[in-house]
């Protein structure tokens, strides 16, 4: 056998390796060893499991199969891990490797140029860690396919002596922002860093020498001085926050850590403190603490704030068997204002007339915004309740005068509502609810501006409540349900349209009036939940028609403000898709008052709701804001005349003038126009003289089932469009 046979035998045993699995790699290493001696003879070479050597030792090498087992090991090796080479050999690399190591696939490192290296972590037999410098260079056998690897190692050792490090770390301590503080056995102060006379205003020669109790506050306690003096003795380093003195006296917050230092001997030699001056981080830690307890205009505490301080003097009140108010003001036409003459405007009158409140209260009196307009005033102390309708007397004639503010003299309103202490409530929460809805019941316009809470008032917030419990049940025991009401042309008679009318039966007292649960859905949030709920059952009952084979008219669902959002589109739209409902098939009802809050963010969503092929149309148009500069930047298809101004219809002069302008108004502007609460025959006579297109209301159907609505559709009932009879 020659030594190109040899030489091919020894490369295919390698590539077998690489291929096979451990046990029948372990057999042909034994094969390699053997052909290796006879191919070390026969051209004079070593053997395999060792790496040629110069007459002096060669830097440490080794050689791996393209698995990563080792197959060639020199005395370099053997020097710098601690390995023999009957060891070393057959083993898989990894063992060389740290428990944190993550270079990842041995293959992997040469890349496509054969060449490779690389500053590594590597760990000797003994368990050190040492850092070592690859050159890994890729092995080929005759064919000229990979075989394996030859890796060079090189030690690299540390980088710094150890004065080097003395010097470096010493250097490290002067330069840092901490502040360093060492102390010897007698707690002297033996070495300060320049961070040290930064924040506290000592020099090293005034510090050296003396005790720490130069930087002592005195605002601590002696339960701290004890957690030092334990660290002094060898308990676990301290960390926290503590209160230090400048030279200057002035105090600072700082976050330290002390700990203790042992000699060799284990005895304790020394003492040190690292602390930070945190002034900065403190006072931007109660700038936002501020933010979140204060209004960011007025700066007021604001409603979170006002529960804890009158939570605070309810406490101290009861202990001292002392009554007090809460009063709550609003202050109105603030709205009208801001949209006249800008809300930089409507800010600064706001402003004043917080100023103008506070400049009327005592000392002791908490002023806080809740928002909007309103505002509350607490009253720890007051000796009769006769007393808190005199302060808020002052209130309303510190707003009663026009207020200055810029160039401007502006004249405002204002609502008192004053529950009292212990007789109303017991709890802060309770206590302002009540002021709350004296505060809503004085601005009806039936009552003076100043209400005290009454029982009956009471009554209502528990009804209120007990409602908005109810109503959450109802949404998740299925209580809910919709009625639809039809739309009727006032060319054909035919129905082209439906309005989807939310209705809530109870299961004791039977179908509830939305006029009774809307509004305490509106005022608690829950409007959301409903009015999901009603996209929903609208797409779903639409579904069910199209699956029963009928042709049914677009259905219309009424908006809440609350619900018109930036995530209103991508709702109708998965409502839309779930349910598999044409755009086409739904139109969006919305009311006057939606138009007025920032008109540039709600034509946006308009304008995504109507791209997606939705319509919307205006309900109870003439009872609200109704601007034509509003009106015309919004893409309304619809508007419906508000049944307040059908009612009086074809008598009432002042009715028939505002019909006859809607009607007007709409067609030049192409507008579909649906008169609303139709009931009698002139009604319909008229608007339809007039050019009305639709009519909804009882002279053709009130709100019926869905199978009702389903059946008429069936039936094709149809209005009768002839004159009444003479």
């Amino acid at each position: 056998m020659d030594d190109t046979v040899i030489a091919r035998c020894l490369a295919l045993c390698r590539t077998a390796r690489s291929l096979r699995g451990a046990a029948l790699a372990s057999t042909l290493g034994e094969l390699e060893g053997e052909l290796g001696e006879l191919a070390g003879a026969a051209a004079g070479q070593p053997a395999p499991g060792e790496v040629a050597e110069a007459a002096e030792p060669a830097e440490a090498a080794l050689e791996l199969d393209l698995a990563g087992y080792i197959t060639a090991w020199n005395a370099g090796a053997a020097g710098m891990f601690g390995y023999t080479a009957g060891e070393a050999l057959g083993r898989h690399v990894l063992c060389l490797y740290t428990d944190d190591d993550e270079e990842g696939s041995i293959t992997e490192l040469v890349g496509e140029t054969g060449r490779a290296s690389a500053e590594v972590l590597r760990r000797r037999k003994s368990g050190e860690t040492i850092r070592v410098r690859l050159a890994i260079t890729l092995v080929k056998d005759g064919m000229g396919d990979p075989a394996g690897m030859h890796v060079a190692l090189a030690r690299i050792e540390d980088r710094l002596s150890a004065a080097d490090k003395a010097s470096l770390h010493a250097r490290i301590i002067e330069d840092t922002d901490q502040g360093v503080l060492v102390t010897d056995a007698d707690e002297r102060i033996v070495s300060v860093n320049g961070a040290f006379t930064r924040i506290t205003g000592y020099t090293m020669a005034e510090a050296i020498g003396n005790t720490p109790d130069l930087l002592r506050s005195g605002v601590h306690d002696k339960g701290f001085a004890a957690q030092v003096r334990a660290v002094l003795r060898g308990a676990a380093p301290w960390r926290g926050e503590i209160v230090g003195r400048r030279k200057n006296g002035e105090l600072f917050p700082q976050a330290v850590a002390i700990g203790a230092v042992r000699n060799e001997a284990g005895t304790i030699s020394h003492s040190y403190s690292l602390f930070t001056d945190i002034s900065v981080r403190k006072d931007a830690e109660a700038r936002v603490q501020r933010m979140v307890s204060h209004d960011a205009l007025t700066g007021l505490p604001n409603q979170g704030l006002l529960m804890q301080l009158l939570g605070q003097a309810m406490t101290e009140a009861r202990r001292n068997h002392e009554p007090g108010a809460l009063l709550v003001v609003e202050v109105t036409r603030l709205g009208g204002i801001a949209d006249t003459l800008g809300h930089d405007v409507g800010n600064a009158l706001l402003v004043e007339a917080a100023r103008l409140l506070r400049s009327r209260l005592r000392e002791g009196d908490i002023l806080a915004r809740l928002g909007g307009g309103k505002f509350a005033i607490a009253l720890p102390r007051i000796d009769r309740r006769e007393h808190a309708a005199l302060v808020a007397r002052k209130l309303v004639d510190a707003l009663a005068a026009p207020v200055a503010v810029g160039k401007h003299a502006l004249q405002v309103g204002t609502q008192v509502g004053i529950a009292v202490w212990p007789e109303d409530a017991q709890e802060p929460g309770a206590l302002l609810r009540g002021a709350d809805v004296a505060a809503a019941r004085a601005g009806t316009g039936m009552e003076p501006a100043l209400l005290f809470f009454s029982e009956e008032m009471n009554q209502r917030v528990k009804e209120h409540l007990r409602i908005e419990s109810e109503l959450r049940e109802a949404l998740a025991n299925g209580e809910l349900l919709l009625y639809y009401q039809p739309k009727v042309s006032l060319r054909t008679g035919r129905i082209v349209g439906a309005e989807a009318l939310l209705r809530w039966r109870h299961p004791v007292r039977g179908l509830i009036s939305p006029g009774v649960f809307i509004p305490v859905a509106e005022e608690t949030g829950l409007i959301m939940e409903l009015g999901n709920w009603v996209i929903e059952e609208a797409c779903r009952q639409i579904r069910r028609w199209r699956e029963a084979g009928l042709a049914m008219p677009p259905v219309a669902i009424n908006l809440s403000a609350r619900q018109f959002d930036r995530g209103l589109p991508q709702r109708m739209a998965d409502a839309l898709e779930r349910h598999g409902v044409h755009p086409g098939q739904v139109m969006l009802e919305i009311t006057e008052s939606l138009l007025v809050r920032g008109a540039d963010s709600v034509i946006a969503i308009m304008n995504e709701l109507v791209a997606m092929g939705l319509a919307l149309a205006l309900d109870d148009f003439g009872t609200g804001y109704s601007s034509l500069a509003y009106l015309k930047k919004f893409p309304i298809s619809t508007l419906k005349i508000d049944r307040a101004f059908v009612t009086g219809l074809p008598h009432e002069e002042d009715d028939c003038a505002i019909a006859r302008a809607i009607v007007t108004m709409a067609q030049q502007m192409r507008q579909e126009i649906v008169a609303e609460g139709v009931e009698t025959r002139e009604q319909m006579a008229f608007l339809r003289e007039l050019g009305c297109d639709q009519l909804q209301g009882y002279l053709f159907s009130q709100p019926i089932p869905a199978a009702d609505f389903e059946r008429m559709m069936g039936d094709g009932h149809r209005l009768a469009l002839a004159p009444p009879d003479r």
